[in-house]
Parts: C-alpha cells; structure tokens; sequence
C-alpha cells in the first residue's frame, strides 16, 4: 500500500493441545523451518525475527505485515503447522495446537532483548514453567485474564 509506513513487532506464544511435550528437540529445526516458511511466505511477507519451539509451547517473534490481522497470521501458522507436524515419522499421537494465543508487542529498541530471551529459552525453563512464564507475560503487559480462560496447564 502507498504511503503506508509500520513498525510494528510482536511476540506469539501458544501450546500444543493439552500443553502436552509433543515436539521432541530433535525435530524442533524442521518446525521452526516450516513456520518460518508460513510467516515470510510471498503473500504474508511478515518478517520472522526469532522463533524456537519448546516440548510443550513456542515462541514466534515477528515483524508484522499490517495487511493481515495477527489473528489470521496465528490461524494460518497453527493449522499449515499442525499438518505438517502430524505427518512428520516422529509424530505418534494427534497433533494440534490449543486454542487461544498469547500476542505481546515490543518497540524496536526492544528487539534483541525479546530475540535474545526467546532464543534463550532452554536455560528459562530451568527455573520457571511455562505456565509461571506466561502468567508473567499477561501480568507485564497488564492483560486481565482469567484463569479459567488460560490455556490448560497441567502439572508435570
């Protein structure tokens, strides 16, 4: 679009159905490819700025192409991904994303610390759950939420 100018950066974290550990480490890289295929693909031209997958939750950073709502980016993400996934060899149970996300937005002065914490990711949850993490999240960006509502956190 002429004469449109964005800067707009947001974080998406979601889980997979049940926030069951479904995605093993060994097979992350071919999620994190795939997705990145979805957000930078020629229609969507979003920019992916970091993204990595845990067991039970992932984190996608982008760059937001204004021209398609956060909420149809997500859509496309969970149901290209969910596909794939469940086709991959290593997937023995059927996968699907829960419903719901998270979407937090950040300046552009705030870029490598969001990039740097989400790339850290395996060395967060060693001190905290996901669901201590994103409860964070909602109380940082002052969401008011209920419990009821959030995704289904079982204890491991």
């Amino acid at each position: 679009m002429a004469n449109t100018f964005t800067q707009l950066y947001i974080q998406l974290v979601f889980s997979p159905k049940g926030r069951e550990k479904l995605i093993p480490k060994l097979y992350k890289e071919d999620v994190h490819k795939y997705i990145t295929s979805i957000v930078q693909d020629e229609n969507r031209k979003h920019k992916l700025l970091a993204i990595n997958c845990m067991p039970d939750h992932i984190h996608i950073f982008v760059g937001l192409n204004p021209a398609q709502s956060i909420s149809n980016l997500v859509s496309d993400i969970k149901t290209a991904s969910s596909k794939f996934i469940k086709k991959q060899p290593w997937m023995h149970f059927n996968f699907e994303w829960q419903k719901g996300y998270g979407a937090f937005s950040y300046s552009k002065s705030q870029i490598s610390s969001v990039v740097k914490y989400i790339m850290d990711q395996e060395e967060h949850h060693k001190q905290k759950t996901f669901k201590e993490e994103y409860v964070e999240f909602l109380r940082k960006f002052e969401i008011v939420y209920d419990e009821k509502y959030l995704f289904e956190f079982y204890e491991t």
